[in-house]
């Protein structure tokens, strides 16, 4: 169902004011968006970096919202540590790039089985408001186990559209800051990037968002800042997107 958007953000980045459905697509990063899987894969590459004096200001500077491989070879350079690249399917270790990126991943999944993982609850109501309205929603998630998380979530059913670390793999496409994701992501929708939505918490995301085109780039604030997201070009920032909610809906 089209929406009314006239093309310029101006209008849409008063939280009170906020309307989803002059919209004609959103397009979600999965981690610390949709679900708060960004605390269990900080916890999994804290345990993965544990020898390296690792600190949160690392995974929002190093890892947050790239692909796993990029992620290890951004921090590893932090601390002018150099591996061999390896292959992605050597086995999970610490001698190679993608040993260390496989063995990040193991742990993750272990993390999550134990655990569990629910939405934030703003989020689920806001994915309720659009699947009312009729506007599509896809996920643009860097992370390889996006699949899995939207089923240990419950939501595997709630987005038209998954282009996650395994389709970039499989189609060659460039992964976050560059927008090529959230550009396929958008194609795989059926709507213009200048009429679609971009929400993301990861610095690399809201760039990504912002090279592409997009209508608008909503930063939520998980810890990058408010300031730093603005800067690499979210039009408006809120904590949680309940905040973007009709009282009705938010209550």
């Amino acid at each position: 169902m089209p929406g009314d958007f006239d093309g310029t953000p101006s209008d849409s980045t008063d939280p009170h004011r906020f309307d989803w459905t002059r919209f004609d697509g959103v397009l979600f990063d999965l981690d610390g968006v949709i679900t708060p899987t960004a605390e269990i894969h900080e916890r999994a590459w804290g345990e993965l970096f544990a020898d390296y004096d690792y600190s949160e200001a690392d995974y929002l500077a190093h890892i947050d919202g790239k692909p796993r491989y990029d992620g290890v070879r951004s921090f590893l350079a932090s601390r002018d540590v150099r591996l061999p690249e390896g292959a992605p399917d050597d086995p999970p270790g610490t001698d190679t790039v993608c040993a260390m990126g496989n063995r990040k991943n193991v742990i993750f999944n272990e993390i999550l089985e134990r655990d569990g993982i629910a939405p934030y609850r703003g989020s689920q109501t806001t994915l309720d408001l659009l699947e009312a309205a009729g506007i599509p929603a896809g996920i643009v998630s860097s992370s390889k186990n996006a699949r899995t998380v939207l089923h240990a979530s419950g939501l595997d059913d709630r987005f038209d559209v998954v282009v996650d670390g395994v389709v970039a793999a499989e189609e060659g496409v460039i992964g976050k800051p560059e927008p090529d994701m959230y550009l396929l992501g958008a194609e795989r929708l059926g709507t213009a990037p200048s009429r679609t939505v971009v929400v993301e918490d990861a610095v690399s995301g809201v760039a990504a968002g912002a090279a592409g085109g997009f209508a608008l780039v909503i930063g939520v604030d998980r810890g990058a800042g408010a300031d730093t997201l603005r800067s690499h070009g979210a039009d408006l920032v809120v904590d949680d997107l309940a905040e973007l909610l009709p009282e009705e809906s938010a209550s």
